[in-house]
């Protein structure tokens, strides 16, 4: 046994006022709480307690160890069910890493609601368009758009799909026209995203095949932010996310290129390192977030 459990069962032989009936609300034998206890005394260089055959009684050491036990079991009893009660509480510092075209178009809108839900709730938000380490930078979740995650330490949640298509501004497709095959656009001046996997070439899935682009964009940039705010403003034709090009295409300034034909479609995950599951502050975030995540 272990001190503590050594400290509950010579609580519970006071208490119950003999070693057999202790034993039996602990499950054990009494020649184990017996062994255990005289290698208590052999620790502590004195007897605890005093045995006969028809009594036992505590000596003034006994007497002590019994009080500080009581004490110090009572406090673990209270650390375990404050941590118990804190694990389900929406409260503390919540650490959330997501890239910035995702944070600033889907996390950003959904904040106000739900800082007014949990009031208790810190939050720091870090955007960064490149894979973090979350055990160094202490995030307590990260999201991630991927086909698939590479690091097996993750715990991963499935919050979507991310549907890809082709954009151009109606400025930009007025003075060139609009490609009318997946070949055709090899033609056109593309604007790439530096960090997708589809920078150089792209896998347009068809209403049935499958047609592989090579392409070698003359303009990369590593934020779909800024790639959207070129096609806006008629510096060519690009993929993005749906969640960056809803509104510009809401608005008019962007139109589908190529409506039939979409590239492949990644999934949005919540990445934690724990293997305890998501605690309650973690949950309650992507619960915000997969509302805003609906089609």
């Amino acid at each position: 046994m272990d001190k503590l459990s050594v400290m509950n069962a010579f609580r519970r032989i006071v208490e119950r006022g003999s070693f057999a009936r202790a034993a039996e609300d602990l499950g054990v034998s009494p020649a184990l709480l017996s062994r255990e206890i005289k290698l208590l005394e052999e620790s502590l260089s004195t007897v605890l307690l005093t045995r006969t055959t028809r009594s036992m009684s505590l000596t003034d050491a006994g007497q002590l160890f019994y009080d500080e036990a009581l004490g110090i079991l009572d406090a673990v009893s209270q650390i375990e069910t404050r941590i118990r009660d804190g694990a389900g509480a929406i409260r503390g510092h919540l650490k959330v890493n997501a890239s910035s075209s995702f944070g600033q178009t889907v996390i950003a809108p959904i904040l106000p609601r739900f800082f007014d839900a949990y009031p208790d709730l810190r939050l720091t938000l870090s955007m960064d368009d490149r894979v973090i380490d979350m055990v160094e930078g202490g995030f307590d979740v990260s999201i991630r758009i991927s086909s698939a995650l590479s690091d097996s330490a993750l715990v991963a949640r499935k919050l979507g799909t991310m549907r890809q298509q082709i954009f151009a501004a109606p400025s930009y497709l007025d003075s060139v026209g609009a490609p009318e095959t997946p070949q055709d656009v090899a033609n056109h001046r593309i604007i790439g995203f530096l960090l997708a996997d589809h920078l150089t070439t792209w896998a347009l899935h068809g209403p049935t095949e499958t047609v592989s682009v090579d392409l070698d964009p003359p303009v990369r940039v590593g934020n779909s932010l800024v790639l959207r705010d070129l096609l806006v403003a008629g510096q060519g034709i690009g993929t993005l996310p749906d969640f960056v090009s809803r509104d510009a295409v809401a608005r008019g300034d962007l139109v589908r290129v190529l409506p039939d034909w979409e590239l492949p479609a990644p999934e949005i995950y919540a990445v934690t390192t724990s293997r305890l599951g998501m605690d309650a502050k973690v949950t309650a975030f992507l619960d915000h977030l997969c509302v805003a995540l609906r089609p």
